[in-house]
């Protein structure tokens, strides 16, 4: 029996404790689990995430906690709450391939008995099912897009009317010069630092043949703003802390989709540009580097929906300036420790993306500069 949600006043808000972290790490640890258990992998994302966010261990070590029993639990919870308690379920689930059948519909019914309805559950139910179509169209209609119109359009600033989300506008010379007038705002700005950004990898402005769709550039700015480097590992830690930013829960679709990218391969394609590339989350370190990322989002000040911003009218603020009006904290420590690298250093950019500078460099008539990025040195 779904408990429903709590009247205002009923409504607990306080941070919660050590021992509701004990509870709801059992809960996604009972839902998530495949029949020998949590993998190596689900457990690090579960006792990471949790962590990160709570500031409290997980307690894998202890008994399960069904469905109704977490629900009894979280009883005065908000949806909110609840609903980024089923997005965690989800998140560890996902990483499993295959996901069983009876792992989906065991998150689905938790989902139920916590009155949430989040999108990605069924995502997941269509995995276990192999039905990988009707996921991806799943992740449209129940995803961060599901609304889009061209009216979402004006923050982009092209000129091409964009009817789908993820369109390209590779014929707009206005959308260009806009992104190329920044390359002469000072040098600390944010603006001007894109531009670098975009230099030293060799990628094309919107608006040009061989650009990215103007609402995946979006993502470009939070590369800079949040210090995340260009390889897959970054991308997953970036789409973590925009999903994580955004109060709408359709914003975890981002990260579900990066996932089912660059860890599982479920998706083969996604966000107009992004192919497939299995294996990452699951390396040394991702999992803290992914947690650490979803908390600085989540302490942005109030909800930034980071893809719908207008940045050109942040480009000229310093850097430091920008992070400041969004509330962005420093990397942590230990997500440091796990090799987590901003765009300018070593491991912040990938041999193609060099490579693709240069020939950039060239065609333009000028020097490459990498501006500190190199690649990481293969041990």
């Amino acid at each position: 029996m779904p408990v429903p949600l709590p009247s205002l006043d009923a409504t607990n808000l306080s941070v919660p404790d050590a021992a509701e972290v004990a509870i709801v790490s059992r809960a996604v640890a009972t839902a998530a689990a495949p029949p020998g258990g949590l993998t190596e992998t689900q457990q690090l994302l579960v006792r990471s995430v949790l962590l990160a966010m709570t500031g409290h261990p997980a307690a894998l070590d202890q008994p399960p906690v069904t469905a109704p029993e977490l629900a009894a639990a979280l009883r005065n919870r908000n949806e909110a709450y609840r609903s980024r308690i089923v997005q965690i379920m989800t998140l560890v689930g996902l990483v499993l391939r295959p996901i069983p059948q009876d792992v989906a519909d065991r998150i689905a019914e938790y989902a139920a008995e916590l009155s949430v309805d989040e999108g990605m559950v069924e995502v997941a139910r269509q995995f276990a099912a192999g039905s990988l179509g009707l996921a991806a169209f799943d992740f449209k209609r129940n995803g961060y897009t599901a609304g889009w119109s061209s009216e979402d359009a004006a923050n982009l600033h092209t000129t091409v009317e964009i009817s789908d989300a993820w369109d390209f506008d590779l014929n707009d010379p206005d959308l260009a010069a806009r992104w190329r007038a920044m390359e002469k705002l000072p040098e600390e700005s944010l603006g001007r630092r894109v531009t670098d950004f975009y230099r030293a990898r060799g990628f094309n402005y919107p608006g040009l043949a061989g650009s990215a769709p103007p609402l995946l550039a979006q993502h470009d700015w939070v590369h800079v703003l949040a210090d995340y480097g260009t390889t897959v590992e970054s991308e997953l830690e970036v789409f973590a802390f925009i999903a994580r930013a955004n109060d709408d829960p359709r914003g975890f679709s981002l990260l579900a989709m990066v996932v089912s990218l660059f860890e599982t391969g479920y998706l083969r394609s996604g966000a107009g540009l992004f192919e497939s590339s299995p294996g990452h989350l699951s390396r040394t370190g991702m999992a803290e580097r992914v947690a650490d990322a979803m908390y600085r989002g989540a302490k942005c000040s109030g909800s930034v929906d980071f893809l719908g911003l207008d940045w050109f009218e942040l480009a000229d603020l310093p850097v430091e300036d920008a992070c400041r009006h969004f509330g962005v904290l420093p990397k942590s420590a230990e997500a440091l420790k796990a090799g987590a690298v901003g765009p300018w250093e070593t491991g912040g950019i990938s041999p193609f993306q060099v490579r693709a500078g240069k020939m950039l460099a060239e065609s333009d008539g000028r020097p490459y500069e990498p501006f500190g990025a190199r690649v990481a040195e293969v041990t």
